[in-house]
């Protein structure tokens, strides 16, 4: 229960560069004029008498003074207006009005529902055509998107999924696995402001019966079903959520080139190891989809090297410890550790876990870590506890063997590895058989 439903007034305090997106999010919720107030962005790294500062200082969005709107904010009764909240009307028009090719290309990028690059315009034809990809009904619902928590789900159908295949260039026969990367219910267009994006890999027959790219080149753009098909789950998670608006539904302070596509497949014939989708209870005979959340640091290397272990240990304590890393490993470097002893993906997983470390007071000094992670310290949880515990100057663990995920990929033309930030939850792999 909220603090408003138990009758506590409430003012919410925000920096300034939210504003757009607080009064999108309290109108999107019917509360438009829900009490706010805002002090200037920063607040981190500012001294106290700087931010005693801003409390005695001026709002900078309705320029008067911050405690005269604090203190109205929580004594001024409630009036008709705010009393009555707000609705909107969620349908939009199957059909846009008939236009020339170049004025529905310039409507299409001033509506925002591109991601910059041309598009194939999506007819009717072409998205019956599309359609042919899947014997699920057009108008059936695949499942719910929103860009953060905190805004609402939009639903969408298997028809507004293929339109945005068919922008995105993809064929039809790539539509199953569009499909089920929407199904995961996990937008490519986060609004953290951390600049996350999705990384999604395909398992299974499906990636041979269409061609997707595993070798030389697999993270690049280099196959039309890789690229195509990430394309897609990026332009369908703009257009099926309410938007990907700098400012408004999309707040990443740098953003991420993994936001145009970042879908691959896993080298499953080359690989000494079991698939990713078999680890998670699939069958080998099974086409699977998975998502990984984050997409925002790449560590790399080559090897197993004389010292591998020392690289490895420096590529851990370098990365995001609130983001466990996916390690993508070409055939020849998976095979190397083979030779070492790490005949199976889990042995090879446990060791990482046991050296990925930082000292205690590195991985506190992260904000996602105080966060998110601290609270669960507090309250006992572990490991976070333990951790919390620790000295300052002591070494500890920052992932768990199961947050580690590995994936063998790659051309063979050397023995490389990519190291890229990824959470993932068991839920997140799902499957494309089901949307065939």
């Amino acid at each position: 229960m909220s603090l408003e439903e138990q009758g506590v007034p409430t003012v919410a305090v925000h920096t300034d560069v939210f504003a757009r997106l607080v009064n999108a999010v309290t109108r999107a919720n019917g509360m438009p004029t829900s009490r706010q107030a805002y002090v200037p962005q920063p607040v981190v790294d500012r001294s106290p008498e700087q931010l005693r500062a801003y409390i005695h200082g001026t709002d900078p969005v309705s320029s008067r003074p911050f405690m005269q709107e604090v203190i109205e904010g929580l004594s001024n009764p409630l009036d008709e207006a705010d009393l009555e909240g707000v609705t909107f009307e969620r349908n939009t028009p199957r059909l846009l009005e008939p236009e020339t090719e170049d004025g529905l290309r310039q409507l299409f990028e001033a509506n925002g529902w591109t991601d910059h690059l041309p598009v194939i315009l999506p007819t009717e034809e072409r998205v019956a055509r599309m359609l042919k990809g899947t014997s699920r009904a057009p108008d059936e619902v695949v499942g719910k998107l929103r860009p953060t928590f905190f805004r609402e789900y939009w639903e969408f159908t298997v028809e507004k999924v293929a339109v945005n295949a068919v922008m995105a260039g993809a064929r039809p026969e790539y539509l199953p696995a569009i499909l089920a990367l929407a199904s995961t219910g996990q937008t490519s267009r986060s609004s953290s402001t951390n600049s996350f994006a999705m990384i999604s890999l395909i398992n299974g027959p499906i990636r041979k019966e269409i061609g997707m790219g595993d070798g030389i080149g697999v993270l690049g753009p280099y196959n039309h079903a890789n690229a195509t098909i990430g394309r897609a789950y990026n332009l369908l998670s703009i257009n099926l959520q309410g938007g990907s608006e700098p400012g408004d539904t999309y707040m990443g302070s740098l953003g991420n080139w993994y936001n145009y596509s970042s879908t691959f497949a896993e080298a499953e014939e080359r690989s000494p190891w079991t698939p990713f989708h078999v680890q998670h209870g699939y069958d080998p005979g099974e086409s699977t989809a998975s998502v990984f959340f984050g997409g925002w640091y790449t560590q790399a290397g080559y090897g197993p090297r004389e010292t591998w272990q020392e690289k490895f240990r420096h590529a851990f304590a370098g990365s995001e410890q609130y983001l466990p890393p996916i390690i993508v490993m070409d055939p020849i470097c998976a095979r190397g550790f083979v030779e070492l002893g790490y005949d199976t993906k889990e042995k090879f997983i446990a060791w990482c876990a046991d050296n990925a470390r930082l000292t205690a007071r590195e991985y506190w000094d992260n904000q996602w870590i105080q966060t998110l992670m601290r609270p669960q310290a507090v309250a006992g949880v572990e490991p976070y506890a333990s951790r919390l515990k620790a000295d300052p100057d002591e070494l500890i663990s920052i992932f768990e063997p199961d947050q580690i995920k590995i994936v063998v990929a790659g051309g063979e033309t050397q023995g490389a590895w990519k190291m890229i930030g990824g959470r993932y939850t068991p839920n997140w792999t799902v499957s494309v058989d089901d949307w065939r």
